[in-house]
Formats: structure tokens, C-alpha cells, sequence
């Protein structure tokens, strides 16, 4: 596109050509799926998520060919050292995880969910290993990834480039950053609103990922990724539970992570970490 265009206006086209494109074939998966507005999507969100980003590649190809750029320029190629540092990346979210919510137990906040009963003692015991590592958590942690690399390539990559050629790099991730959190309001806008800061802190959070990594998006893909996974699994297997000795505005809203303190403390954590690096 012309230079002269303003970075907003192709920001506009590219997600209104993405939703002229999906909305066909989100109709006739609604109506497969028996589902329409204002009902929660609950297990139907999958299968529309599914179709969203599957667009997505063939929408950034065009953008690419029309900007006279490539996916490099965006911070992703098939180098080994990006899949570096996505995997260090993985594990970073995956150990703040841990961290925050191993805190959370020891101050009392949150407990482990009691999952199984001893058939020897009749004793009601923890089997935290036995919830988190299965065969559907793994496949958690696949759709985490491709669902990251998806998302770090739309707003971390694309975005923040287009917003580059207007902005200072602070401005554009900032503006990046809120479309990303606004942009989770399709889903569930109940749950999301109480979730925004967050949203909007974790987005600048993985822009700093992709500056301390050279340009790369292997690590903002990998602490999304195992900040996706790690909230999801304890989520859907119901791995620990609230004590309500905080107001959840404390641990988060609606046990959600992004919509309290201690979440929001986690991904300035995080910051400082990558600040570090």
C-alpha cells in the first residue's frame, strides 16, 4: 500500500476484509452448531476460533505482498533459533505460572483441588500431576501454540509494523496492545471487560518480548503459548479452587488470572525479566 495511507486505515481494512471473509463461514458453522447471539459459546468456541485463524494465513500473505514486506520483516522465520526461543519462551510462562500460583497456595489464597479418593484409607487425596499431565492437556498445549503464533503474528508482527511506519515503536505497541485486548471482546465480553488491563499490559509485555529477542516473535509466541496453556489446564481441569480469604479482585475476577493484582503483578514480572535478558 501507499506509504501516504495512514497505518489506522490499514489496520481497518485488514480486519474488515478478515471479518467479510469469515462471517460465511462462521454462519454456517453456527448454524451447524445450533448456536447464535447472545448465547455463551461455551465447547462451541473451538470450532469459529478454528475458522477465524485459519483465514489468517492467506490475509497476512496479501498484506505482506501489497506492504512489499515478508514474515521475516515481522519477526517470524524458519530458522532453528526462533524455535529457540519459543521454547524458552514456553518455558518462561510456564515457570511464572508456577510461581504465581505456588505463591498464592502458600499465602492461602487458592488450594489444590482434591481429585481422587485412596480406595486402601477412604482418604481424600491430591492428584495434581494426574490433572495436568494427560493426553488433553497436550493437546491444549499444541492449540496454545499455533493459537500464539497466530496472534503474535497478527498484532506483535503485522500490527506492529504497519503502526511503525506512523508511530515510535512504545506508541505502536501501546495502540497494538489495545486492539488485542478489545479484540477478545468477540468471545465472551462479560468475562473479558474485567480482564482488559490485563489483556492490554500483556500485549506491551510481549512486545518487549519481540524487542529482547532481536525482531524475533519465537518468544512472545512461546510466553503466550505457555501463558495460554498453563491458565487453560488449570482452568478446564479445575486444578485448584479459591479460598476467598482475598477479594478475588485479589487473585482475579471470575478466577481469572488477568482480571486481579496478582496477575497483573506476574506479567510486570515478567517485564522486568525480559528487561534482563
Amino acid at each position: 500500500m501507499s506509504p501516504s495511507i495512514p497505518a489506522i486505515v490499514k489496520i481497518i481494512l485488514f480486519f474488515s476484509t478478515w471479518v467479510v471473509l469469515w462471517l460465511p463461514a462462521a454462519i454456517v458453522l453456527a448454524i451447524a452448531l445450533k448456536w447464535h447471539p447472545p448465547q455463551p459459546l461455551g465447547n462451541k468456541k473451538l470450532p469459529l476460533l478454528a475458522s477465524l485463524y485459519l483465514i489468517v494465513p492467506f490475509i497476512l500473505w496479501a498484506t505482506s505482498s501489497l506492504e512489499n514486506t515478508s514474515f521475516a520483516n515481522w519477526g517470524w522465520d524458519w530458522q532453528p533459533a526462533v524455535l529457540m526461543s519459543l521454547l524458552r519462551g514456553l518455558g518462561l510462562g510456564i515457570i511464572s505460572l508456577v510461581i504465581l500460583f505456588s505463591l498464592q497456595l502458600t499465602a492461602g489464597w487458592i488450594e489444590l483441588q482434591k481429585s481422587e479418593i485412596s480406595t486402601e484409607t477412604g482418604e481424600t487425596i491430591i492428584n495434581f500431576p494426574a490433572s495436568i499431565l494427560k493426553p488433553s492437556t497436550l493437546v491444549t498445549l499444541l492449540l496454545a501454540v499455533w493459537i500464539s503464533a497466530t496472534e503474535e503474528l497478527i498484532f506483535r508482527g503485522c500490527l506492529q509494523n504497519l503502526l511503525q511506519q506512523d508511530y515510535s515503536i512504545l506508541t505502536a505497541g501501546a495502540i497494538a496492545s489495545f486492539i488485542f485486548a478489545i479484540a477478545h471482546l468477540i468471545w465472551a465480553a462479560k468475562e473479558t471487560i474485567p480482564q482488559l488491563p490485563g489483556l492490554w499490559l500483556m500485549g506491551v509485555v510481549l512486545t518487549l518480548a519481540r524487542t529482547a529477542d532481536n525482531g524475533s516473535l519465537g518468544l512472545a509466541i512461546g510466553l503466550h503459548a505457555g501463558w495460554i496453556w498453563g491458565i487453560t489446564t488449570v482452568d478446564t481441569e479445575r486444578v485448584i479452587n479459591q479460598t476467598n480469604k482475598v477479594p478475588e479482585w485479589i487473585t482475579g475476577i471470575a478466577a481469572k488470572p488477568l482480571a486481579g493484582a496478582a496477575g497483573i503483578l506476574l506479567l510486570l514480572a515478567t517485564a522486568a525479566v525480559l528487561l534482563l535478558i
